[in-house]
């Protein structure tokens, strides 16, 4: 700072000050309606389940929050280019700038009010405000149960190294190597392994639960429509981990009856040969894959 320089104050009610406010409200007004029509319905992770979509609206609603503060940002870091550049070329500092109370107050009240506003928000739907309730693969306990969790279809999700399986305890228990979920009805998924640590992530569907050897994570989900939807484990869980991967599907309720009925006579003399169906299972150690 030049020697002699005294601290200044941040100038109120400056003309370029309005016109930066006024610039930049017009253009979050813009930039909003544009994300949240043009842009949200885009945002992952789709509409194929109520979860998926309720995600969806929820990562709108915070990139809407969200870009007033980015539009902000770089309007003022253009006002500052424009307006606090020393003329001539000079090297040495600019004069201090004191702040302005006024600014600070609202800076502080804006914030905090988004913080506060997300955080009730984000517990209401938490406990149950939506249909969907709050299975999230928390453990065997949901904090609250969807509308539909008396007539919801139980399916049973196995991880281990490598693979995923499914097993269907109200069809005979058997165990399939791939998923199939009826649209228009809830699906209780009750996620363990036989081994490691995994992860289980349906993306479109908006569903991931870790499986835990030992433990039942249940999480819910209410498929919307047909259509297909891609899993991956989560966790990284050995040396093929990048490979336990595969499809499931969600069918009509007439597909899905005529599905699991094969399934059943196809599998049928393989399920004699599985224990009883458990939340959880201990396979012998010695069979693991290490």
């Amino acid at each position: 700072m030049a020697a002699g320089t005294a601290p200044t104050s941040l100038p109120n009610d400056h003309p370029p000050t309005r016109a930066l406010l006024v610039g930049w409200a017009a253009v979050s007004v813009v930039a909003v309606i544009g994300v949240v029509l043009l842009l949200g319905p885009h945002l992952p992770p789709g509409n194929l389940s109520t979860e998926a979509r309720d995600q969806r609206h929820i990562n709108t609603l915070l990139l809407a929050i969200a870009t007033p503060v980015l539009v902000g940002v770089w309007a003022y870091l253009i006002f500052a280019i424009r307006r606090f550049r020393q003329p001539g070329g000079a090297i040495t500092d600019g004069p201090p700038i004191m702040g302005d109370n006024r600014l600070q107050v609202a800076w502080v009240a804006t914030t905090s009010s988004i913080v506060i506003l997300l955080a009730a928000f984000g517990t209401i739907q938490l406990l149950g405000a939506s249909e969907a309730g709050a299975g999230g693969g928390q453990g065997p306990s949901p904090l609250a149960q969807p509308a539909h969790a008396a007539s919801a279809l139980r399916v049973q999700v196995i991880g281990q190294q490598w693979a995923w399986t499914f097993r269907y305890p109200g069809y005979g228990a058997v165990e399939t190597t791939q998923i199939a979920l009826p649209a228009g009805r809830t699906v209780e998924l009750h996620v363990t392994s036989l081994d490691v640590a995994h992860s289980f992530w349906a993306y479109q569907l908006g569903v991931k639960a870790d499986a835990i050897p030992g433990s039942d994570n249940v999480v819910y989900v209410r498929p919307r429509h047909p259509g297909t939807f891609d899993i991956r484990c989560a966790e990284l869980c050995g040396l093929w981990h990048g490979h336990m991967s595969t499809t499931g599907v969600v069918l009509t309720p007439a597909a899905f009856k005529s599905w699991i009925a094969r399934q059943v006579a196809a599998n049928r003399p393989a399920t004699k040969t599985l224990p009883p169906y458990r939340l959880h299972y201990f396979p012998d150690p010695t069979r693991r894959a290490g």
